[in-house]
């Protein structure tokens, strides 16, 4: 191929990547623009009237200078009439200007913020609506950027378009004014607004890939972040921080470089568009006096085109911050679009049914893989009563805590089925999760829950003692993470948020392995008198490791390599099941192994 053929070429790909940017920008304009039609359109009203405003007050400057300033030079007289009439132009002209320029504003920041304020609103949405299953494949801090530093981009082209549709009413108005005046100073002066377009077209092609660069690095650095803070502990721990600040310093300086690289570009262009109406306004007057000097044209004339043209300097410097702000505005919503448009994946719990009475919890043929993986569990099936208490014990790795959540709707079956006693399940992981809230928040949950009902969840999860001690009751502050609680603490909240919901049925995954074995044994024996003398036939379902524990549950599911392989009373699952009585020894090797270590 020759170097003709490839400079035709990539002039052809040039002007296909133009097009394909000025069409995105009009397909971002139409989507956000839909949100708030009448606050923007009000906007572009207001536009409109101060444009047309702009252009008629040369007029009224024409007047003055040709009926009165003239008139007072030449004949050393005052025409009061034409006084009057040029103020009254003038000033009716700037108020009703001054209007257009209130209207504006108003109504584009408004459409701005409520625009904003509606795409955060959808992401979030859109976010909450979607299972476990979807989080889990997400860092937060990716969620957390689109749904705010995205969603603030994806408007920002809002504030100076209905300005910048004011220009192009103000260009056709003033070329046509322009031209009438002068023929050949309006062909110089209109002249200048294509060259102020092209440069603004090649600014935004040369941009555009800088902005998209930095609003990515944005987010990864968001991600980074949250993620850091949230292993705060962690990090500190193992005397990570350098490295930690090493990482995000990689991630900053990449988004720094993009940012500095789109502000060098931006300067550049700026200072052309400063430069290029100076130096024409110069030769403007140049050419208007000579234009005067011959009669061609009146002072007025000249007076009122240079003041007209100098008035469109900055308007049109707004058609520059637009294309300026349409690279971040598309960058910003493309992530955000990659979010909405993702479609929402079906809620477990739509699959689970109701379970006959007097039947609890019944899973039939049940099978669960993570992505193609081998199967965690493969073809279980159990059936537990209302009002029971079961232990369910395994090894690590038997897919325990997968069984609890497939029961609890976090996450979907690959098949079999899934049936429960109405009344909804509660679930307490072992690892609590406590708000930075008051403790009633965090046992409530800002529902409508009585202090009473609080007092009693606090005291089945053996938390009122604790509680008392601190002293500040009900309204004490957890912190962040309830750094400031032991981790014994922090599950028993986690437990009495559980109880407090009054659920009808109760998992509990290992919640009780950070406590003693005395505690722990009074739990689960509140539990079980709750479930025995409570109305509602509390069904509890624990995941355990500590024979004690298991020893207070009414029957033991005993599940090895993801399948119910016997279940039966603890005590008779130890004299007829030698794998499950060799796992409770082992349990107990690691626990007085753990003890002696500790006392040690």
């Amino acid at each position: 191929m020759n170097k003709t053929a490839i400079s035709d070429v990539t002039a052809d790909s040039a002007k296909t990547d133009a097009r394909g940017r000025l069409n995105e920008a009009g397909r971002l304009v139409r989507a956000i623009v839909r949100y708030h039609p009448r606050y923007f359109f009000t906007a572009v009203a207001g536009a409109a009237v101060f444009a047309v405003c702009t252009v008629a007050s040369s007029i009224g400057v024409r007047w003055m200078v040709d009926r009165v300033i003239l008139v007072r030079f030449k004949e050393g007289r005052i025409d009061i009439s034409a006084l009057v009439v040029g103020s009254v132009l003038i000033v009716g002209i700037g108020l009703l200007r001054a209007i257009g320029v209130v209207v504006r504003r108003s109504f584009a920041g408004k459409t701005e913020w409520y625009t904003a304020q509606s795409i955060t609103d959808d992401v979030i949405d859109h976010v909450v609506a979607q299972p476990v299953e979807w989080h889990r494949n997400r860092m937060t801090g990716d969620i957390v950027a689109r749904c705010g530093v995205d969603a603030d981009a994806s408007v920002a082209i809002l504030a100076p378009l209905p300005f910048s549709s004011s220009v192009l009413v103000m260009m056709i108005v003033s070329a046509s004014w322009m031209l009438y005046v002068d023929l050949p100073l309006g062909l110089i002066a209109v002249g200048v607004f294509p060259i102020l377009l092209s440069l603004n077209i090649a600014y935004q092609r040369r941009i555009d890939r800088y902005y998209n660069l930095a609003q990515g690095e944005l987010g990864t650095l968001s991600e980074a972040v949250h993620e850091s803070f949230d292993g705060v502990l962690v990090v500190k721990s193992f005397g990570a921080e350098q490295r930690e600040t090493q990482r995000l310093a990689v991630i900053t300086s990449r988004l720094r470089d993009a940012r500095i690289k789109a502000v060098a570009i931006r300067s550049v262009f700026e200072a052309v568009m400063d430069a290029i109406p100076s130096l024409i306004n110069i030769a403007l007057i140049v050419l208007g006096s000579m234009r005067v000097r011959t009669g061609a044209m009146s002072v007025g004339d000249l007076t009122s085109f240079i003041y007209l043209f100098t008035l469109l300097v900055f308007p049109l410097r707004i058609i520059g911050y637009l294309f300026s702000e349409i690279p971040h505005s598309v960058a910003g919503w493309k992530r955000v679009r990659e979010v909405l448009d993702e479609p929402l994946l079906q809620d477990p719990l739509s699959d689970i049914r109701v379970a006959p009475k007097p039947i609890a919890i019944f899973l039939d043929g049940v099978t669960f893989a993570h992505n193609s993986e081998s199967n965690v569990l493969q073809n279980l099936s159990l059936s537990i009563d209302t009002g029971r208490t079961v232990a369910i014990v395994g090894a690590t790795g038997s897919g325990k805590t997968t069984l609890l959540h497939l029961i609890a709707g976090l996450i979907p079956t690959n098949s079999g089925t899934i049936a429960l006693q109405p009344g909804g399940v509660g679930l307490v992981f072992q690892e609590a999760f406590i708000f930075a809230e008051t403790l009633r928040f965090n046992i409530t949950l800002d529902a409508s829950i009585s202090n009473e009902q609080v007092t009693r969840a606090l005291q089945i999860s053996e938390s009122s003692e604790f509680v008392d001690e601190i002293g500040a009751g009900l309204d004490m502050n957890m912190g962040e993470r309830g750094l400031t609680l032991s981790g014994g603490q922090r599950q028993r909240i986690a437990l009495a948020r559980a109880i407090a919901q009054g659920r009808s049925i109760l998992l509990l995954d290992d919640t009780t392995s950070a406590l003693d074995p005395a505690t722990e044994g009074k739990i689960v024996r509140n539990l079980r008198e709750l479930s025995i003398n409570d109305s509602s036939n509390l069904t509890v379902v624990i995941v355990a490791s500590r024979p004690s524990t298991i020893a207070l549950a009414d029957e033991v599911f005993y599940l090895r390599d993801g399948v119910i392989v016997d279940h039966a009373p603890h005590d008779v699952l130890i004299s007829r099941n030698a794998e499950y009585r060799e796992l409770i020894s082992a349990f107990e090797h690691d626990r007085h192994k753990n003890r002696d270590i500790e006392i040690s």
